[in-house]
């Protein structure tokens, strides 16, 4: 899981190096944004529209291939009364169980879930934001990202108006520009 400020580049790095490296004939690649109206019916919904059925109550990429699901902006969903976000014990549940209960079987049979794994991208708590129970963090291997510096964002800033308004690379904008 990746932790940082915004603006860092998770999210975009994340998939980057999951479409290079988990989008081939072995892996299957999976993406989930979350928001605060997020549910946990949404995020089973989601999920179990994406996987096949391998044998009776068991669900998981196509057969051959492993999957990995990213969920990005994770602490997103809103906590009900009790402190607790459904989707994120959903997929706690998955983490601890292998699977959940099928919301739209009239038996709620349990579906379980194989040959998947979470990688995720979170903000830290504020703005919106919620923090995130440690049963579900134990899960990950968290790394932070740390916010780029003012110099650096100045010389990245820079570095791409330079390219953008010379006239011998952008022949758009008029040579006095």
């Amino acid at each position: 899981m990746l932790v940082g400020p915004t603006g860092t580049g998770k999210s975009i790095q994340m998939v980057k190096m999951l479409r290079e490296n988990f989008d081939n004939e072995e892996w299957a690649y999976y993406q989930l944004g979350f928001s605060a109206q997020t549910s946990a019916n949404q995020t089973e919904r989601i999920i179990d529209g994406s996987m096949d059925k391998r044998r009776k109550g068991v669900f998981g990429p196509k057969f051959g291939k492993e999957g990995v699901l990213f969920v990005d902006d994770l602490n997103m969903p809103q906590k009900e009364k009790y402190g607790a976000q459904p989707p994120i014990e959903l997929l706690r549940q998955w983490m601890d169980y292998k699977g959940w209960y099928d919301i739209d079987s009239p038996e709620r049979e349990f579906r379980k879930l194989e040959g998947v794994r979470f990688v995720g991208a979170m903000g830290p708590p504020g703005n919106g934001r919620n923090s995130i129970s440690s049963r579900y963090i134990r899960h990950f291997n968290v790394i932070y990202v740390e916010p780029y510096s003012n110099s650096s964002l100045n010389n990245i800033f820079c570095t791409i108006m330079d390219w953008m308004f010379a006239s011998k690379s952008n022949p758009s904008f008029p040579s006095p520009v």
